[in-house]
């Protein structure tokens, strides 16, 4: 007979019918709407000008339909996953598990929170000989080996209490925070006595990592490997002692040699490192991957992604198992989408109805054995973008792995999100220059993953592939419509023409189908909006010098580089932060692309709008009049910054002085551009 099954996969029907009604109808518009275009070159490109600009808008709409058209192999046949661990075999048939936590710089990455992550992973309701942490250090800094033999002390007295009275919330500076998650137990009083005595140790344990900071090495870019197993001086190992100490995972402290002269790969690097030195000491088949600020929140989750390794007939083919990020500091607004929703709740699982998710760089479970070949080459996690994780998966995938995607009701994971626009443009500026590297790679995933994996499957990451590019058709659409408003051109049908309906429902069906999305996981209005206004601000910021910075290194004119995300924020940032605020202390470089749109379309407005005040025309500029508007009205936030605030998250005058030279400068080479070619 048949053993029940480990796990459950629900395909969610009404969502996909919703989502295949919607794309054949937003398709039926957007193929007339192009109709439209290339139908109305003889009558609108009468000068070489003209020609110029139309052909700029129609190849921007034509890129962005087709990027859109790749996308809905997100949303063909999303689906969900149960799970039921109580239905594993018992903990002598389990396989062992290594964990990999990376950290890289101090200073961005604290080391009390870096030690929560171990001590977290520690935690989980493993069997503890079948558990092993390893931490990459890849800043070589004596604080941070320091704070490991720290948290080895302490995790003597923290596991045992996890164990003892089932806390799920693996990292004690999160556990300490919630209030009575021990009182669900019976014995109140003594479980609360336990707590508190834990707590002094914890305190005294952060007292001493915090103290340490000072007068402590920061090693950086050059030192020698170093690699420790960690244990108390009159223990061996994780085994029992004769002082009745309780059995722990095992703990590892490794980092690697760098040098200057020496190509170390980044975070890739480091990972293939803990590959090759977890190979020889613990070599378990299934490895764990976590961000050093990603915490274990469920110390089930182990045992949830075992389920999918042990099913029967996912096994043989599958390489990971992917949880969603979540994040524990966002607010309800989220201003900077840190919790990439688009991502975690709609494209995951539409890939986990197909062939899979992408890999997401933390909180997976991977089989070693799909990582076995010639390191960082072929298989390992691989070294041709500083994007490794969405390349390792593309890769594992076209050699015929599956994977999938469990978001559990309880979050396996928990991090920071990034509190300040710097640290979200930093970040998406490294993103979007490692898809464009693989892009322009001979792994290209439209060419090389088309007869290589599922043909759904390869327009998933054909789509994120090809989206740097759409900062250049976004910056085409924010800048030409409006020079043309300006000189009295239009470039979209009249108000009263029947296409300008084709057009408004193009418009209207992204924004609802957007809204609805958002809907559907609890979001509000104001999260849609907000959510609408970083996407521009992402687009024509970080994803544009993203995708520059991708084309120069694939030319060999740039070196790549990795820069960690910032998870240390000041208590003025998360105020801002809090209220729903913008900081806009960020690089001039990253910040003057924004202002200068904001008010070029600011000056398209009012400019557009005496035009046609004064000389007619509302009829057949009024879609650009209301492009222009709805630019302003979404970036609202970047007026009220360049105006009216006064705090020290401004936008700096200077910027804006600059911002405002420049909006002129576009504003004055456009008009003499169409003046030396006046319509006839």
């Amino acid at each position: 007979m048949d053993s029940l099954p480990l796990h459950l996969c629900i395909l969610h029907k009404s969502s996909t019918l919703i989502n295949r009604s919607h794309a054949f109808f937003h398709s039926i518009a957007l193929l007339a709407m192009l109709y439209y275009r290339a139908s109305s070159f003889s009558l609108h490109a009468t000068t070489p000008s003209h020609l110029l600009t139309w052909l700029l808008v129609f190849a921007s709409e034509l890129f962005l339909s087709f990027l859109w058209l790749l996308s809905q192999a997100y949303q063909w046949r999303p689906v969900s996953r149960t799970v039921f661990p109580e239905r594993l075999p018992e903990d002598r048939e389990l396989g062992a598990i290594d964990v990999f936590i990376c950290t890289a710089d101090p200073k961005k990455e604290p080391p009390v929170k870096v030690m929560n992550t171990v001590l977290s992973a520690m935690a989980l309701d493993y069997p503890p000989e079948k558990l092993s942490v390893y931490l990459s250090d890849d800043g070589g800094s004596s604080l941070t080996l320091y704070a490991i033999r720290e948290a080895w002390r302490f995790a003597r007295l923290w596991i045992p209490f996890c164990k003892s009275y089932g806390i799920r919330t693996g990292s004690p500076e999160a556990y300490f925070l919630e209030e009575n998650e021990v009182d669900q137990f019976v014995e109140v009083k003594e479980k609360e006595k336990e707590k508190e005595k834990i707590k002094r140790k914890y305190e005294l344990f952060k007292k001493r990592v915090v103290g340490a900071c000072e007068g402590v090495s920061i090693a950086g870019h050059d030192h020698p490997p170093l690699v420790e197993v960690i244990r108390d001086d009159d223990t061996s190992g994780n085994e029992d002692s004769s002082g009745g100490h309780p059995k722990i995972p095992l703990l590892v402290y490794v980092a690697r040699e760098k040098r200057p002269s020496y190509p170390h790969r980044f975070k890739a690097g480091a990972l293939n490192t803990l590959l090759r030195v977890s190979g020889m000491i613990s070599n378990a088949p299934y490895v764990l991957v976590l961000d050093c600020d990603m915490y274990c929140n469920d110390p089930s989750s182990a045992r949830q992604a075992v389920c999918f390794h042990l099913d029967s007939k996912l096994s043989s083919s599958l390489a990971f198992v992917q949880f969603p990020q979540k994040f524990h500091n966002l607010t309800r607004n989220d201003i900077h989408d840190g919790q990439l929703r688009s991502v975690f709740e709609m494209k995951y699982p539409g890939m986990d109805g197909l062939q899979g998710p992408m890999l997401s760089g933390t909180c997976f479970y991977i089989k070693r054995a799909a990582l076995y070949g010639n390191v960082g080459e072929e298989i390992g996690f691989l070294y041709n973008s500083v994007l490794e994780d969405y390349f390792t998966g593309f890769i594992l995938h076209c050699k015929g792995w599956n994977s999938v995607y469990y978001n559990p009701p309880r979050p396996a994971f928990l991090g920071t999100a990034t509190s300040n626009l710097n640290d979200t443009l930093v970040q998406g500026r490294r993103w979007y220059c490692g898809l464009l590297q693989i892009t322009l790679s001979r792994f290209c995933p439209p060419i090389y993953g088309l007869l290589r994996m599922s043909f759904l499957e390869s327009m998933c990451y054909s789509h994120l592939a090809l989206l740097p590019i759409a900062s250049f058709s976004l910056w085409c659409l924010a800048t030409i419509p409006q020079l043309c408003l300006l000189n009295g051109i239009p470039v979209y049908p009249k108000a009263s023409d029947s296409w300008f309906a084709i057009f408004s429902f193009v418009f209207l069906s992204s924004l609802l189908k957007h809204l609805k999305d958002v809907q559907s996981i609890g979001g509000s209005i104001q999260r849609w909006w907000n959510e609408e206004r970083i996407w521009m601000m992402k687009s024509i910021s970080s994803h544009f010098y993203g995708s520059l910075d991708g084309i120069l290194k694939s030319l060999g004119m740039g070196e790549a580089n990795f820069t960690p995300t910032n998870k240390a924020s000041t208590e003025e940032q998360t105020k801002l932060y809090q209220m729903g605020m913008f900081d806009f202390r960020t690089s001039a470089m990253l910040l003057a692309p924004l202002v200068t749109l904001v008010i070029f379309n600011m000056i398209s407005l009012a400019g557009g709008v005496a035009r046609v005040t004064v000389t007619g025309g509302w009829d057949k500029l009024f879609g650009q009049i209301f492009l222009s508007f709805f630019i302003v009205a979404a970036n609202y936030p970047m007026i009220e910054g360049m105006i009216a605030r006064r705090d020290n998250g401004r936008i700096p005058p200077h910027v804006t002085i600059w911002s405002v030279a420049f909006s002129m400068l576009i504003l004055i080479s456009g008009s003499m551009v169409f003046a030396l070619h006046p319509m006839n």
